[in-house]
């Protein structure tokens, strides 16, 4: 058994789970799948007690996640803008801003908690857990949040960067490969840009109108990428703008 889970259930008195060894091998599984093992059990019990468990043992108000949360919350702001502003070095602030949002907002951060077991080591009181209080999203969202905050502490900025690109990666697709810009709006500013035209899209379909698919093509001051299929017109012209740009060299994204 992992002796930090153990130090986590000697803290505050975790004894009265029904499950606690359930409970220790949970711990573990959370460790593996974030590849991280926690120096500082403190950090990581914290991190896991939400307010309901902390008032239902009459332990004082910081002693719940929240403080890490509003940490964890600032560092994983920090840690998706640094990935964002590395990986598309040509896009601007405010489709960046949009991306970011994406990945920060509660609905993405629950999904993480669910990707790495949070739902199984949350420490609610017995009110949350009768009520499904391990599968709100606000609880595992804020649990995430308070998680990366705890890592941040006791391992440094490099590995909460690692554990947060990963796992939200793995949620939304990897971010050098997400979808996530207005490609077309992109590739008309670049291109009035670098060469003083706009560039022309041509749209064709095949197929019966319920399961039709789009195949388009772009030409961009004489060259021309395509044709790339998409599911809609608009889908079609978006993926069809992307690839433009990167075979132009104007967006750098990792193979």
């Amino acid at each position: 058994m992992d002796g930090s889970s153990i130090e986590c259930n000697r803290i505050y008195g975790m004894e009265h789970l029904d499950n606690l060894e359930d409970f220790d091998e949970n711990i573990v599984t959370l460790q593996n799948n974030i590849g991280y093992n926690f120096t500082d059990p403190l950090l990581l019990t914290n991190a896991l007690s939400h307010s309901s468990y902390v008032n239902e043992k009459g332990l004082p108000a910081n002693e719940s996640n929240e403080r890490l949360e509003f940490l964890g919350d600032s560092v994983i702001e920090l840690i998706v803008s640094h990935a964002l502003f590395d990986y598309f070095p040509q896009v601007q602030e405010g489709e960046l801003t949009r991306f970011r949002a994406s990945l920060v907002r509660g609905a993405t951060l629950a999904k993480a908690a669910l990707a790495v077991g949070l739902d199984r080591v949350i420490l609610v009181g017995r009110g949350e857990e009768i009520t499904g209080g391990r599968q709100k999203r606000s609880i595992l969202a804020g649990a995430f949040e308070a998680l990366i905050g705890a890592l941040y502490l006791d391992g440094g900025f490099e590995e909460a960067s690692r554990v947060v690109v990963s796992v939200l990666g793995k949620v939304k697709g990897s971010f050098k490969e997400h979808e996530p810009f207005d490609f077309k709006s992109i590739l008309q500013e670049l291109s009035v840009k670098h060469t003083g035209h706009v560039p022309e899209y041509y749209v064709s379909h095949e197929g019966p109108d319920h399961e039709r698919i789009y195949y388009s093509t772009v030409d961009v001051a004489g060259k021309r990428f395509g044709p790339v299929k998409g599911a809609s017109k608009k889908e079609a012209e978006q993926r069809v703008a992307r690839a433009a740009l990167k075979g132009l060299g104007w967006i750098e994204e990792e193979e």
